[in-house]
Order: C-alpha cells, then sequence, then structure tokens
C-alpha cells in the first residue's frame, strides 16, 4: 500500500509529455502535510474538492436561466462537470496531467454567486474591495472551507482557478487548459439552453460561423478542441488558432444580443440583484445575525468582507428562503 502513490507518480515521469506538470514537483501547499500513500497530491486536490460543501452548493446556483423549472437546463454544477470533460479530453491528448487538469476544473467556480453573473456584478458594486469570482473560488478553497480550515490545495491547483477567466494565465499547462475548456463549455452549453427555452433557434446563429465551427453543439464542441489539440502540440502556451479565436470572439458577440442581454432571458435579474442588495445591507448592518463561521471572518477580515463571503455562498434557493424570513411577512396561524 505504501508504494501505490511513488508507483503512480514513476507512471506519470515515463507516460506524461516533458512539458506536464508532474505530481513529485508540486510547488506544495501553504501548510505542509504527509503525503497520502494512495493518491497524488493532485489526486487529493480533486477528491477534497468534490466532497466540499462548495461544491455540492453548485447544483443549485445559476449557470444562464435563473431557477430553471426543467430537469435539463444546466447550473453551475453541470457545468463544471462539461468543463471538466472537455479539459480531460485536451489534456489526455496532450499527454499533460489529467488529475491536476481535473481538480482545476472542478473547483473553478467554486466561488461563484448566486444568479450567475448577475450576483458578481451585484456583489461587485456592492462591496468595497470589489468581487471576482474566480479570486473568491480561491479564497473559498484556502479560508472559508471545513469551517475556516481551508481544504490546503496545492499551489499548482489555485493557480490554474484564480487564472482560469481573465488576467495573466495560469504558469502551469494544465491550468491553461481550463481557460479555453470553460469558454468551449459555456457558449456552446448556453446555446443549447437557450434553444431549449425558446430564446432562439439552431437557425439564428449566423450562417458562416456555423459552417466554420460546426452545424450543431456537439460538431462545435469537437472542432473547437480539436482546433487548441492541435495548436498546442508544441510550446508553452495552449491555444486556439487565431482564426478560430476570432470565430468563438465572434459566435460570443451573437450570444450576448441573442441571450445575454435577451430582456426575456434577464427579466428576472432585477429582482435577483435587489434582493442581493437588500440582503447585504441587512446583514453589514447586523453582523450577529451572520452564521458564527462567518462572524468570526468578520472580526478577522471585517464586516463586508464576511457579508460577500456569506452571500457569495448562498445557492439560488438558500437566498430567496433568506431573503423570505428577514423581508416578507408571515401570515398569522391560528
Amino acid at each position: 500500500m505504501d508504494n501505490i502513490r511513488i508507483i503512480s507518480e514513476e507512471n506519470e515521469k515515463k507516460i506524461l509529455s516533458p512539458r506536464a506538470t508532474l505530481s513529485c514537483n508540486t510547488r506544495g501547499r501553504s501548510v505542509p502535510e504527509e503525503e497520502c500513500s494512495i493518491r497524488t497530491c493532485f489526486q487529493r486536490d480533486r477528491d477534497r474538492i468534490i466532497h466540499s460543501q462548495s461544491f455540492r452548493r453548485l447544483k443549485h446556483k445559476t449557470q444562464v436561466f435563473l431557477a430553471p423549472s426543467g430537469d435539463h437546463y444546466r447550473t453551475r454544477l453541470t457545468h463544471t462537470l462539461e468543463v471538466s470533460q472537455i479539459a480531460r479530453t485536451i489534456s489526455r491528448a496532450l499527454r499533460l496531467n489529467e488529475d491536476l487538469t481535473e481538480a482545476i476544473a472542478l473547483g473553478h467556480d467554486l466561488g461563484h454567486t448566486p444568479f450567475g453573473h448577475a450576483g458578481e456584478r451585484a456583489l461587485n458594486e456592492l462591496s468595497p474591495f470589489g468581487f471576482k469570482h474566480y479570486e473568491q473560488s480561491v479564497r473559498v478553497a484556502e479560508l472559508i472551507e471545513k469551517d475556516g480550515k481551508g481544504l490546503n490545495l496545492t499551489d499548482e491547483v489555485k493557480n490554474g482557478i484564480l487564472c482560469h477567466t481573465k488576467g495573466e494565465d495560469a504558469y502551469t499547462l494544465e491550468g491553461q487548459v481550463i481557460r479555453l475548456a470553460d469558454r468551449i463549455a459555456y457558449i456552446n452549453h448556453d446555446i443549447d439552453d437557450a434553444i431549449r427555452a425558446g430564446v432562439m433557434n439552431e437557425e439564428d446563429i449566423p450562417l458562416d460561423l456555423r459552417m466554420k465551427l460546426g452545424m450543431s453543439k456537439g460538431e462545435r464542441i469537437d472542432s473547437m478542441v480539436r482546433n487548441v489539440i492541435e495548436n498546442s502540440l508544441e510550446g508553452e502556451k495552449i491555444r486556439m488558432s487565431d482564426d478560430y479565436f476570432q470565430y468563438f470572439n465572434e459566435l460570443h458577440e451573437f450570444m450576448f444580443t441573442a441571450v445575454y442581454r435577451n430582456p426575456v432571458c434577464k427579466s428576472e435579474e432585477v429582482k435577483a440583484i435587489a434582493m442581493i442588495e437588500k440582503l447585504y445591507d441587512y446583514y453589514t448592518k447586523n453582523t450577529d445575525k451572520l452564521p458564527a463561521d462567518y462572524r468570526i471572518i468578520a472580526e478577522r477580515d471585517g464586516n463586508e468582507r464576511a457579508v460577500c463571503d456569506y452571500i457569495a455562498g448562498m445557492s439560488d434557493n438558500y437566498s430567496v428562503k433568506v431573503f423570505n424570513q428577514l423581508f416578507v411577512p408571515k401570515f398569522w396561524l391560528e
């Protein structure tokens, strides 16, 4: 049993590309730990994320459509799983470290707010220090999970999570894979959900883009993944070709008009934002009403930081429940 992890680490040296991040070469954890006899460090990180409370709450957090009643619309959790699948396919083809890739993918949205990017924008405007979900995801993993002890993830996983959306690239190729896998996943499943909702049809996508990228969701994902692999076989950068990256941006612009800013899709966002504003105002004035873990954060990092952490961690359902408890009158029961 004591040799299983060592064998896995030796196999990585034999199988993975020289560009891959080896488990045995990790930069380590903020708090040093004794190594597991069975799992590599990145396998442990993946397992810690899957078993975390913040990961489970993703099943009730909005992706694009707020609290959809249908069973087949994406949530943050299903989005996360689709990102993981796409990222693992790319990493496997490039002989990168699939365990590291999967851990980053599963943790990349741990800090996302209720009500999707509407919630993120609301907290960003309310909080004096701003709010970015990728920074919050690292904060959740480091300081909030496990009653404030954190998950103590490796530096490679935290860096990949932090760099998955904007700013500088992750310093590992596995982290760079997540940035593109995230984009490939959301643009295509958002189209799928919008079609299901009757907001648009497949044929509404400009024909030239469909001919270049694919005539269906499956074809587009396949062509984008293949393009990333073909253009990342060498060098220290995971990338799409310049023409494909332009096609993606054009498709993204189309989706902003057709879906992301569509009043039919976003009609309820005003209410969600108003609700978050009300909750934020209430708890910053009544920090004694916060759960015990967040009162500790308030003492350490300030009231605004604790309230932001608390609201960001809420699921859509729970935030509505708390709002109703605080602000909606209850009928008298005889």
